[in-house]
């Protein structure tokens, strides 16, 4: 308890002395960029609500009506656990300096950080906090594919050890310097170290603990598609602070051009992809590749053929799309908004940097969340009870039910 309380505490001092501070600003008045600092400050809480309560009421309108509030609890819970994980030691294995596989503890507890402290332009406890947004979103997707039959504690279990022991290492190689990093893969926004890593989990996870008593046989619809929509346009607005965000804090002074030209970008794409259909009859090949025919085929075609319940087809939206959105990322990066040129600028060897990436993402992920989940299964116990899982888990693990 006290090592907890010594933890609680230095984040608090730290966060406390920097939104009550001038100090910082003035102490470092060349390195600190103040619209950066402000917008990364608006970025950090619009990714927050992409779990809670965006997250959080997408997964609870998706599930039947007996598992809502379990849904949201469990994205609730793990906002709140991950960011003592990250404030205790996940920053500091993410970020500090270390090696190629994981950083160093010279930032546990957060020692050695104080209002001074300076990441790239803007405060580093800031960089701190917008980074634990992506480290919680990232074990909340997870979720998805778990719905209606983990037992929570065990949930909880699996989200200490797994950020430590799968989304650390993995934040490490790609935005901490780490090898993947070194060997020059390119994630602007969490394409391999969020999507790839939580959709890989989550079919494992799916997996290893069965499919839902009746599943393809009995009546699993949403219960509310309200609150699906509702907590789809939450995680949409908060996609937008997720990306521009994300340049901003790898590029600061360059960032704002970086949003920019994605914004531009895409709008162009969007509008070329119309005219193509409105002109030719037929859709952008690519907008079917990146964005539609993938994730579309994996959820539909690919799930009902092997019969793997994956409840609310995280594998296939964010797995398959953060795999085909890294390897584009290959063709499309460019060295006019400070990336690495991709095939478009004539560097071919960029996919297969990129197809590099995904595989030992992929490779190092499915194994070890295996094993954790193997683990917890032979302890605790992974699966609520069949009378528990008829009834559902709002009555049965948390005793509330929606009437």
């Amino acid at each position: 308890m006290e090592f907890v309380r010594r933890a609680l505490a230095i984040g608090a001092i730290n966060i406390l002395a920097l939104a009550l501070s001038g100090r910082a600003f003035a102490a470092e008045e060349s390195a600190i960029d103040s619209g950066d600092t402000a917008w990364l400050l608006t970025a950090t809480a619009i990714v927050l609500m992409m779990t809670i309560p965006g997250l959080a009421l997408f997964y609870g309108g998706m599930v039947r009506k007996k598992n809502v509030l379990s849904m949201l609890m469990q994205s609730f819970a793990i906002t709140c656990v991950v960011s003592l994980v990250w404030m205790i030691a996940g920053y500091s294995l993410t970020f500090a300096n270390g090696g190629a596989f994981y950083g160093s503890f010279d930032n546990v507890l957060l020692l050695g950080l104080t209002p001074d402290s300076v990441s790239g332009t803007i405060p580093e406890v800031l960089f701190v906090i917008f980074q634990m947004t992506f480290a919680i979103i990232t074990l909340a997707l997870i979720t998805g594919a778990t719905a209606e039959r983990m037992k929570f504690g065990a949930l909880l279990v699996f989200v200490v050890i797994w950020t430590l022991a799968v989304y650390v290492p993995v934040a490490h190689w790609v935005w901490g310097g780490g090898f993947l990093s070194d060997a020059g893969v390119l994630d602007f926004a969490g394409g391999t170290v969020v999507h790839i890593n939580s959709g890989v989990a989550a079919l494992v996870a799916a997996l290893v603990l069965g499919r839902r008593i009746g599943f393809q046989k009995e009546n699993m619809a949403p219960h509310n598609l309200t609150l699906g929509v509702v907590g789809a346009g939450l995680l949409w607005v908060g996609w937008f602070g997720f990306n521009a965000g994300s340049a901003l804090a790898a590029d600061g002074a360059a960032s704002m051009a970086m949003i920019v030209t994605q914004i531009a970008s895409a709008c162009a794409t969007l509008i070329w992809m119309l005219a193509e259909w409105l002109l030719t009859g037929k859709p952008s090949v690519l907008g079917i590749i990146s964005g539609g025919m993938a994730c579309f085929t994996a959820a539909y075609w690919l799930k009902r053929r092997l019969r793997y319940d994956d409840s609310l087809d995280v594998s296939a939206v964010h797995g398959i799309g953060g795999m085909v959105g890294a390897i584009l990322t290959g063709v499309f990066a460019t060295e006019a908004i400070g990336a690495a040129a991709g095939a478009i600028d004539g560097n071919g060897g960029q996919v297969l940097t990129q197809l590099y990436g995904v595989a030992v993402t992929i490779a190092y992920t499915g194994v070890v969340t295996f094993v954790i989940l193997k683990a917890i299964d032979l302890t605790i116990g992974l699966r609520v009870t069949e009378e528990s899982e008829r009834e559902g888990l709002d009555i049965r693990a948390h005793g509330e039910s929606v009437a």
